[in-house]
């Protein structure tokens, strides 16, 4: 659990035997207390500062494209939100179809066809069916391949079976009806079924025809292709290479994003221009903070770093107090606080060293 605002700053007044805060008197502070709380946020800059990739920075997010949208936000938009970007992180996934994929804390967005669904917490959550049936209306386009991954176990061991309907009605089996036996296993069942959509509305439904417990773990709809890397070229490749073509706004040259790149604007481009509204694109950033203000806040590292936030903060209340000597002292521990959480959070190994020798194995006797 991340440490609020006043705990860290009593942790720095116990420090330096001044008196502590409340949760009733931290908005009305004075003096030595006002400032430590200054100090507070001032050494939160310094520790997430000391380096880029902190690991309670790191945001993995989406993107959907729009067809003819050449340009999107980052995040924050005109006022960013990030420090760095991971360009080698940007992926063409195709876009997830369905709502309430997980099933995390409800069964939401899945309307009932019989019987009645209930949502269980087993798992981190799952759609239980017991002589029920649910169904989900989904965009397609017709012609087009997509394909339906899903987990469902059997909590009752009952060797009963789920059946995976897909339509162009709700409970409808126009395009397939597919029987699938979940069996008694721990680790449940996952399967793929694929299907060429009919329309541009497809229902995907699931139906338990027993009397027993059957859960649902996830259910994922995307149209069946793979996903791909997205190349990063800079904004001057760009402009000499493919900006003739994509300034055009010709829809002839849409197609699938082979590139991405970064504007001078705070959005990153796609080229060639999206063809498609079922593509996503996924990426990786370190994102910036804010600083802590209400006695509730928390801060963002990991707890076991609280005293490299106190240290930093001593040294500057030491430096208020004219104490230089405390404030080396007080400095130093930050700093050895600094290494030990980049060695345990960010210095990691590409590979393992093969410790192997090839000079001949032993054996009784001698090598051979």
């Amino acid at each position: 659990m991340s440490t609020t605002f006043l705990t860290l700053a009593n942790n720095v007044l116990q420090e330096i035997n001044e008196p502590e805060l409340t949760t009733s008197t931290f908005a009305s502070s004075r003096g030595i207390q006002s400032a430590v709380k200054t100090f507070i946020n001032k050494s939160i800059h310094d520790f997430y500062n000391a380096e880029v990739e902190w690991p309670w920075l790191y945001v993995s997010t989406t993107q959907d494209t729009q067809v003819g949208t050449r340009l999107y936000d980052l995040p924050g938009g005109a006022t960013p939100t990030y420090r760095k970007l991971d360009f080698d992180s940007f992926r063409l996934t195709p876009k997830e179809l369905i709502t309430n994929t997980n099933f995390d804390s409800d069964i939401s967005s899945w309307t009932t066809v019989s019987g009645t669904p209930t949502y269980t917490s087993a798992g981190n959550g799952r759609l239980r069916l017991d002589s029920a049936e649910v169904t989900q209306a989904i965009n397609t386009v017709s012609g087009r391949a997509y394909r339906v991954n899903l987990r469902m176990l059997d909590p009752s061991s009952s060797g009963s079976s789920i059946t995976v309907k897909i339509g162009t009605s709700s409970g409808g089996t126009e395009i397939s009806s597919t029987s699938i036996n979940v069996s008694a296993t721990g680790d449940g069942l996952a399967t793929t079924i694929t299907f060429d959509a009919t329309a541009s509305t497809t229902y995907i439904g699931f139906a338990n025809a027993t009397s027993n417990n059957l859960d649902i773990d996830y259910v994922r709809v995307q149209e069946n292709t793979p996903a791909t890397k997205l190349f990063y070229i800079s904004y001057d490749k760009f402009l000499n290479e493919f900006s003739e073509q994509d300034l055009n706004e010709d829809e002839s040259i849409y197609g699938k994003p082979i590139y991405v790149y970064k504007t001078k604007d705070n959005t990153f481009g796609l080229s060639p221009i999206p063809d498609q509204d079922t593509y996503t694109v996924s990426y990786e950033y370190y994102k910036t903070h804010t600083d802590l203000s209400a006695s509730t806040d928390t801060a963002l590292h990991y707890p076991r770093f609280d005293s490299v936030v106190v240290n930093r903060a001593k040294y500057y209340a030491y430096i208020l107090r004219s104490d230089l000597q405390a404030s080396q002292f007080a400095n130093a521990e930050y700093e050895r606080g600094v290494r030990r959480a980049r060695v345990e959070t960010i210095n990691t190994r590409d590979a393992m060293r093969d410790h192997r020798v090839n000079f001949g194995r032993r054996v009784a006797g001698g090598l051979v």
